[in-house]
């Protein structure tokens, strides 16, 4: 009997920048909270509550709405061994989920050499944004990169369709392996080959796209909107990757303006993402991991907040068991980690959890090690 089902897709987005998780899950009723934040709190009146104790930035609303539907697991406390206050090498840790030493090759890229050995769709991986990011990038795995659908395409310029060709044959002839060039150049040649027919397949998906959501005009919503054209399209594409721009949430300075503009953007971009997808009846076939680097200092600086360490992670989706998932990091004094919240939940949990559970891959290998699993995915 022909099974219906359809494979599990992940979508991770990156948000960049490092947001402050002390005001982005809020300890409310924690009386220390109010003495570490006399400018920036949020009053307990404002909170989105989720219990007694913690609740959303007001800004989150959308999230708080999909949190109510039973769609949100908010994982608390979570961080890595050791914690570096570095964005470029904390977020180098996630990537490539090597706390201790510097790692080579990204989880995603090694997860998407699991699920296609064979190299048999070249979509297989998928990001929108500038560049690649280290998480997907592996050694003889090929994944798409684009800024974007609306421009798609390898020497769109060229209007006339036989010089195009030309064109492009010149230009798939120079990732051609020279006589004797050896796997390296091999490989690069098959990169470079993989990207034009990447490239070209990526193109069709808003062809037969059509959607009643009206996503915001911000580059990340329309990335967004990309992720959901593509899985809509049935290319096969297993992991969607996109996020903000680096650095977004920075907020060393003027957090009471920023902080609660990019959580509004991203709240308002998810909720339009899962509602496009629920509209298309393919809700079910994908989970959404929304993390950044660390978490800020617990004690602000004035107008904003410094590099931190514990953070607090999210999972969404219909595959998802929402709730509180780990501790929340304690506000006593004597008990932050150098004047932050101390980590207790090792984000490599809930990539394995991401992976076995939901996935369907043996996530030991992809991550170098056994790690705990967590009860989020039904």
């Amino acid at each position: 009997m022909t099974s219906s089902k359809k494979d599990p897709v992940l979508v991770v987005l990156q948000l960049s920048g490092a947001y402050d998780a002390l005001n982005t899950v809020i300890p409310y009723s924690d009386p220390h909270y109010k003495d570490y934040r006399t400018v920036l709190k949020v009053e307990p009146e404002e909170v989105l509550a989720i219990d007694n104790n913690v609740g959303f930035h007001p800004s989150m609303a959308p999230i708080k709405g999909l949190y109510d539907q039973g769609k949100v697991a908010v994982i608390q406390g979570i961080g890595y061994p050791n914690p570096i206050r570095s964005h470029f090498r904390s977020m180098d840790i996630w990537h490539t989920a090597a706390p201790e030493k510097m790692g080579m090759d990204g989880w995603l890229g090694r997860a998407i050499g699991d699920m296609d050995p064979n190299k048999e769709n070249v979509l297989t991986g998928v990001n929108f944004g500038r560049g690649l990011p280290r998480a997907l990038a592996t050694s003889g795995v090929s994944v798409a990169s684009v800024g974007g659908l609306d421009q798609l395409g390898v020497l769109t310029g060229i209007d006339d369709q036989s010089q195009r060709t030309e064109a492009l044959d010149i230009f798939a002839r120079m990732y051609s392996p020279m006589i004797g060039s050896g796997p390296t150049n091999d490989y690069l040649s098959q990169t470079g080959l993989d990207a034009l027919k990447g490239a070209d397949i990526l193109a069709t998906a808003p062809e037969s796209y059509t959607s009643n959501v009206e996503y915001g005009g911000d580059q990340f919503s329309q990335w967004l909107k990309n992720v959901a054209q593509v899985h809509l399209a049935g290319l096969g594409s297993r992991v969607l990757y996109t996020g903000l721009n680096p650095g977004a949430f920075d907020t060393h300075a003027n957090q009471t303006t920023a902080f609660p503009q990019l959580w509004g953007q991203v709240s308002n971009a998810i909720e339009d993402f899962y509602q496009d997808l629920k509209d298309h009846d393919a809700s079910q076939e994908v989970v959404i991991l929304a993390f950044t680097e660390f978490g800020r200092r617990v004690l602000e600086n004035g107008s904003g907040t410094d590099h931190g360490s514990g953070s607090v992670a999210f999972v969404i989706g219909d595959a998802v068991e929402g709730g509180l998932y780990g501790e929340y990091p304690s506000l006593e004094p004597d008990k932050l980690d150098q004047g932050d919240l101390r980590w207790n939940n090792d984000f490599r949990s809930t990539y394995a959890t991401l992976l076995e559970k939901w996935m369907g891959l043996d996530s030991k290998p992809i991550l170098r090690d056994s790690f705990e699993q967590i009860d989020f995915i039904k």
